[in-house]
Formats: C-alpha cells, structure tokens, sequence
C-alpha cells in the first residue's frame, strides 16, 4: 500500500490529522462501524467522558486488528460527542493513541444531540492495508 499526505498548512499537525489522505496499491479496505464505550455483552456505559472515549478506542483497535488489519491504516475517523465542551479535555488521550500508532488520517469531529442510549462519544474510522 502507499499511502500520501497532504496538508497545505501546519496549524492541523497540532490536533492531530491531515487535511487528506491518497491511498494507492491497497489490499483491502476495512469499513468500521461508529464504535463507543460499549462492553462485550452489549452494556452501554454510564461511565463519564474520560472513561468513554478509552472504551471507544479500545474497541475500535479491538475491531481493526481482528479483522487483520493495522491502526496504522486508519485513513479516515470521524468523532461523534455529545458534548465537545466535555470531550476537549480529554482529546489529548485520543491524541496519543494516534501518535503511538503513527496514524496519518483525515479527521472530522462533530457535537450530535445523543448517541445510542447512554453514549457521549462514538469513533468510526476507514482502514486500509
């Protein structure tokens, strides 16, 4: 696979993206439903937002890498909240999760009026390989 940056500014290196991604020579792409802090027998957490977002990327890598891929690949990831008010202090954990999987992706984030049930954030990401 190759894979190519492009952000025309440097102002997003500081939030932890690009402005976009070309993927070329690609063995597969791997399409992920929005992940949040959801348990394996299916319990939506009541848990706060620091607590949430770590289940949402644990279960997001758990997604990625069973189904043989790399969080590496992650090209595209869209983050859905609640509240971005309550989230903001706590992107820097995303923030590092990214660099220690040295994920170059493009990035949208965006406050919803509610997720499913008790959920304050949802991560949906595009992987490639």
């Amino acid at each position: 696979m190759e894979k190519k940056t492009f952000s025309p500014w440097k102002w997003q290196d500081e939030r932890s993206y690009v402005q976009a991604v070309e993927v070329k020579n690609n063995t597969g792409t791997l399409y992920c439903s929005g992940q949040a802090a959801i348990d394996s027998n299916g319990i939506s957490s009541n848990e706060d937002m620091k607590s949430q977002l770590q289940q949402s990327i644990s279960n997001l890598e758990e997604v990625i890498t069973s189904a043989g891929y790399e969080c590496e690949g992650i090209v595209r990831l869209n983050v859905y909240t609640t509240s971005m008010e309550e989230l903001w202090p706590h992107f820097p954990i995303l923030q590092e999760w990214i660099a220690r999987h040295n994920i170059k992706q493009a990035l949208t984030a965006m406050e919803v009026n509610v997720l499913f049930e008790t959920l304050k954030v949802e991560l949906e990401a595009t992987v490639v390989k």
